[in-house]
């Protein structure tokens, strides 16, 4: 099979195989993230509310999932560490706090995270689409705009090594396998609790698959590919920066994984939603506002610029292969997200 795989990615070329890999893993995870609702947001109201809901049970599934079966891979050494960006490159624990809260903030606002928004929009709701836009715009601007000044100074408040940064150093042989475990074994406990169907147990695995998935597939394109590969997952900040770079023409068209998961995402989200009939379009309106949707998006793309990875970037995959500031960034948008829907809803 390996051999298959190094005929095919030698065929279609470095960049163009790392695009359709992400292309195959975007749709599998913009068909599932759309059918299971899987969204952080939507599960941090409801845990914050102490709601008898799903979506803490959905959303704890895919995380579990995606964290047992990435340690299953990296426990058996499928996987290079070594070229995953989350642990071979200085870190920034100030950047993972500050824009883990403003990304909480934010995805309170614009009521949804990037990725839940960029799968909205491909249901036809044009106040995610809209949202999803200003985000990219915000990234980019944080990234080589007018705000890269105040990222490169909050980014080098508190700065932290890679052998920091790898919580695997630093923690017992196994233990992240062994947690991922637990939690899995948790995760399906409130499920059950919960009374979730098949449909939504398979559709939340279906989300934690697609993760591991995107390390499993650029894991091996890197180890059968003569030029440089990036080993990476499931990401919407950097990724949308691409995306809509490209699509503007901004800088010239470059096929790779994040402008095919992207796509992916978008593809798979729009085919699942017309299969289920739940295409509709939706617009701004008095009850809804505009504003808060505005700096809700701007929040979450200078926030997930600062904290490396949006709530599935750095909260899935990043997590995932236990990066410190992927964790720093989760938890404190966990909390910022929380403390935000207290403040507006009382």
């Amino acid at each position: 099979m390996i051999s298959e795989f190094e005929a095919l990615t030698e065929f279609l070329g470095a960049d163009y195989s790392s695009f359709y890999i992400g292309l195959f893993v975007g749709s599998l995870f913009g068909v599932f993230a759309q059918q299971s609702r899987f969204c952080l947001r939507s599960a941090v109201v409801e845990f914050w509310r102490n709601q008898k809901g799903r979506m803490v049970p959905i959303w704890l599934l895919a995380f579990s999932f995606a964290f047992f079966l990435t340690q299953l891979q990296l426990f058996n050494q499928s996987i290079d560490i070594s070229k995953i960006g989350y642990l071979n490159a200085s870190g920034s624990l100030s950047g993972a706090l500050i824009g883990g809260a403003i990304f909480g903030i934010g995805m309170i606002l614009a009521r949804g995270c990037a990725s839940r928004l960029l799968i909205l929009s491909a249901t036809g709701n044009f106040r995610a689409l809209l949202s999803w836009f200003l985000i990219a715009i915000a990234a980019e601007q944080t990234i080589r705009g007018f705000l890269a000044p105040s990222r490169s100074f909050i980014v080098g408040l508190f700065s932290i090594s890679p052998s920091v940064r790898d919580m695997s150093l630093y923690l017992p042989e196994g233990s992240g396998l062994a947690f991922g475990l637990i939690l899995l074994c948790f995760a399906f406990y409130l499920g059950v609790k919960a009374r979730l169907s098949i449909w939504q147990f398979v559709t939340a695995f279906g989300v934690g698959l697609a993760v591991i998935l995107g390390w499993v597939l650029t894991g091996l394109h890197a180890s059968v590919s003569f030029d440089i590969v990036r080993i990476e997952s499931v990401s919407f900040i950097g990724p949308s920066v691409e995306a809509l770079n490209s699509l503007f023409a901004f800088i010239p068209f470059k096929p790779g994984f994040e402008i095919g998961m992207i796509g992916g995402v978008f593809i798979g989200s729009l085919l699942a939603s017309l299969i289920a009939q739940e295409f509709k379009f939706a617009f701004f309106t008095k009850e809804s506002g505009f504003v808060r949707y505005l700096i809700g998006a701007t929040l979450m793309g200078f926030g997930g610029v600062l904290a490396v990875g949006c709530s599935v970037g750095a909260g899935l995959s990043g997590v995932s292969v236990l990066s410190l500031t992927a964790l720093v960034s989760l938890v404190t948008m966990f909390i910022f997200a929380g403390l935000t829907d207290k403040f507006l809803n009382g």
